[in-house]
């Protein structure tokens, strides 16, 4: 069989795909009608997500990130859950001037450790958790203004829309991730994860 790569000027480069090690350090749910979360001690995880979360369901209403759809289209709801790293977090905290950001004042779910950047971990990453849960990412959770008017709210600055605009500049690339469960269960908070990275490569004509 021919090998459809071999007359490419420029080889395709083949990442080949991984294994990490990682914890579910913290849970947060949105239980009321507002992104912002709350500690929990466990997630119940169906086919629409979160149960009982502000984001669940099998599909959701399209806004500005899907400019190719009128605002308010159905479609499949491929941001089920967020996820976020404490040391991202940090550097977006000192790029704002502010002290902290706590993972329930951007609407998380998860607070994930042992994944270095893992805001760049790619779209289709696999996180088995040991309960028997599985997430799919489908691709970073690229910064809003409605977060960082949370985020300068609940930090106490003087200036909130000032926040809310600096936010979307100061975490970029570092905002986490967004996911959808693959397999239900029950996540509980401390548990460990397997991450399968799969294989990667950039994709030129």
């Amino acid at each position: 069989m021919p090998d459809l790569f071999s007359t490419i000027e420029t080889p395709v480069e083949i990442v080949p795909g991984r294994k990490l090690a990682a914890r579910a350090a913290a849970l947060y749910i949105a239980p009321f009608d507002h992104f912002e979360t709350k500690p929990v001690e466990e997630l119940r995880l169906g086919f629409d997500g979160i149960a009982g979360d502000f984001h669940a369901g099998a599909t959701r209403r399209s806004g500005g990130r899907e400019p190719w759809y009128p605002r308010g289209t159905e479609m499949r709801n491929e941001r089920q859950l967020s996820l976020v790293a404490a040391d991202e977090l940090a550097v977006v905290a000192e790029r704002m001037g502010i002290a902290e950001i706590k993972p329930e004042w951007t609407g998380a779910n998860l607070l994930i450790e042992g994944v270095p950047r893992l805001s760049m971990l790619p779209a289709g990453s696999l996180l088995f958790f040991k309960g028997g849960a599985t997430i799919k990412i489908d691709g970073q959770n690229g910064p809003c203004r409605i977060a960082g008017r949370s985020i300068a709210e609940n930090a106490g600055m003087a200036d909130h829309e000032a926040g809310a605009l600096v936010f979307p500049k100061a975490a970029k690339r570092l905002r986490g991730l967004v996911a959808w469960v693959e397999k239900p269960g029950t996540i509980r908070s401390g548990e460990e994860i397997s991450v399968r990275v799969p294989e990667q490569w950039i994709y030129r004509v």
